[in-house]
């Protein structure tokens, strides 16, 4: 299929499909920014309400970096993966030290930020500045993959690279590829990515996925009975003691704790050195603190 044809018909699928989300009424780099954080393997209506309460609880970039850790971890609770929420206050304090508060659009500038990935920077980038890039993301690799590679296997992104910077509208090049001459006034980096996202997410539910079929495709581990379900577990009893007051936790008050959650779930206790163990990842990576054998939220 040629692109010209090919852009035709992701923009008439965009205008069928497209998802009115409130994320995409602004321009802030910072509301965008969050939404691209949280949409990671999470779904859009549980994004729906979350994105608006951290927005209530952290209005601005600068409120977030001058928050109190364990308030951006308890924000974050039910979103998965702390380590994000970790990674978005150091960016948010980044971006207040080094960039007096105002979001950079260059993507070196942005990928420097802790968190934020190559996929990440050109969400920000388009939807916030409207500038042209490479962004490949799931949804853009589905539509790519049907259209350019039908029952190809281990698709690498290298051969995505290319067709996502000759299909976005814009002026100049990416990787060595000029991008794709708009047709129009509306045809703009933002509204292209949009289209690619509401079509690509369209696929997804009307045939087998073919995101599948990229090499970079993997099944996201089983979360029940895993260490990352036992982790996140004493991060939210480390801040359930902060908010009762009673601030730290014993080594036998947090493996009691574990212990509930797997007998409930009809698994075994644990034992007490894989407590110990996840309790000192939590402290190296900043989550935690210990002090003469107590442990507490960072």
């Amino acid at each position: 299929m040629s692109q010209d044809p090919f852009r035709a018909t992701v923009r008439a699928e965009g205008a069928r499909l497209y998802r009115d989300l409130p994320w995409r009424r602004t321009r802030d780099p910072y509301e965008i920014w969050l939404s691209e954080v949280m949409l990671q393997q999470t779904q859009v209506p549980r994004v729906l309400a979350r994105w608006q309460e951290w927005l209530e609880r952290f209005p601005t970039v600068a409120a977030l970096a001058c928050a109190d850790t364990a308030d951006v971890l308890a924000a974050w609770q039910g979103m998965g993966y702390n380590r994000r929420a970790l990674a978005l206050k150091a960016a948010a304090e980044t971006v207040c030290t080094d960039y007096d508060g105002v979001f950079p659009s260059d993507t070196a500038a942005l990928k420097a930020l802790p968190g934020i990935g190559p996929a990440t920077a050109q969400g920000i980038r388009a939807f916030a500045f409207d500038l042209p890039g490479v962004y490949l993301e799931t949804n853009v690799r589905t539509v790519l993959l049907h259209h350019f590679f039908p029952d190809v296997p281990g698709v690498p992104d290298r051969e995505l690279i290319p067709l996502a910077a000759s299909t976005c509208p814009g002026t100049g090049e990416e990787a060595g590829v000029p991008f794709a001459v708009p047709f129009d006034e509306g045809d703009t980096p933002r509204s292209w990515y949009y289209a690619m996202l509401d079509y690509g997410a369209y696929l997804k539910k009307t045939i087998p996925n073919p995101s599948r079929r990229s090499s970079t495709y993997t099944r996201q581990s089983r979360f029940e009975g895993s260490r990352r379900q036992k982790r996140a577990h004493i991060v939210r009893m480390l801040l359930d003691a902060r908010a009762s007051g009673a601030g730290a936790l014993t080594l036998d008050e947090v493996r009691a704790g574990v212990d509930e959650l797997e007998l409930s779930a009809g698994r075994e206790r644990v034992g007490e050195s894989d407590v110990v163990s996840i309790l000192d990842d939590l402290v190296r990576e900043g989550f935690a603190c210990e002090t003469d054998g107590t442990w507490s939220i960072a």
